[in-house]
């Protein structure tokens, strides 16, 4: 415990040595002389002496009270000039996002340099979860929701729909249906179980042929991680094609035939208290835009090349 008086003692001595007077130390503080004279008598009742020496018309410091004057004086600076250093240090805005794992690490962390160009005073917090996350409790502003909806109690609006197709490295030289005999099935767990979750089982359906007999799989129970495997030439993935956008473009995947398959809708989810803060609505901007630019449809198919 520090043995110090109070602090509107000091504060009462130090504008009283400074000014010279009880009368103007009370115009500083916006308090009475009386009560001036009262806080620095409490100050010398702790130093066990006069700080002030006292006559009819004017005050001034004894020696001791010069002494501590000079030593309170440079406190009293630096405290001040520390305060005005973190006056200046304000802290920066940030905005949080809400997602699950594979649309976080293939759609959203290859945008986040865009956003930081558009909004360098806008900091992103990205919150990575294939679990349906309580927005406020966790302090997120909205999320990406990946569904039917719709998404009572916020604001909500879709972004895009997902489609899906079989994406292979080019290596593997799949042209057809028959090529799916000789190589991997790759797969991944979907999190949440749905009769309408695209599927090798769905897609063959769709095709009207059987699945390969006798053909060996290769799952995940990760989004990225099958995607990975299909970039490392490991299988036939049936991916999501906006997740895979860059990879498309950059030739390391290609989608040797059809059919696609509908995935659900990416919903734009806002807490409504946080809907119309200017730096919430920043985001919101950025990723429709971002999500206007999505060209996930038909993608260009490779048979018989």
């Amino acid at each position: 415990m520090r043995r110090l008086p109070p602090l509107s003692s000091l504060r009462a001595f130090e504008a009283a040595a400074r000014h010279g007077s009880f009368k103007q130390a009370a115009d500083e503080l916006a308090v009475t002389p009386t009560a001036i004279s009262h806080q620095i008598r409490s100050l010398e009742a702790h130093a066990g002496q006069a700080l002030f020496e006292r006559s009819a018309r004017k005050v001034s410091l004894t020696p001791v009270g010069a002494q501590f004057h000079s030593v309170l004086r440079r406190g009293f600076d630096a405290f001040e000039a520390a305060f005005e250093d973190i006056l200046k240090t304000k802290p920066r805005a940030q905005v949080a996002i809400s997602a699950t794992n594979a649309f976080t690490a293939r759609w959203l962390v290859p945008r986040v340099a865009r956003f930081r160009n558009l909004q360098p005073a806008i900091d992103l917090r990205l919150h990575a979860s294939d679990e349906t996350v309580d927005l406020e409790a966790h302090s997120i502003d909205m999320a990406v929701r990946y569904g039917v909806g719709p998404y009572p109690g916020f604001c909500s609006e879709p972004m895009f729909a997902d489609e899906y197709a079989p994406l292979a490295n080019p290596a593997l030289g799949i042209k057809s249906l028959e090529d799916l005999q000789h190589v991997p099935l790759i797969h991944f767990e979907w999190k949440k179980k749905h009769p309408l979750n695209p599927s090798w089982a769905h897609w063959f359906e769709t095709t009207g042929s059987p699945p390969p007999p006798n053909l060996g799989h290769l799952r995940f129970n990760d989004e990225s991680h099958a995607i990975q495997a299909a970039v490392a030439g490991q299988g036939v993935a049936l991916l999501s094609l906006p997740l895979v956008a860059d990879e498309l473009a950059a030739g390391h995947l290609r989608s040797p035939f059809g059919p696609m398959l509908d995935g659900f809708t990416y919903h734009l989810v806002t807490r409504q208290d946080r809907s119309t803060h200017p730096n919430v609505q920043a985001v919101v901007d950025w990723l429709r835009s971002e999500a206007a630019s999505i060209k996930a449809a038909r993608p260009r198919f490779h048979t018989g090349a």
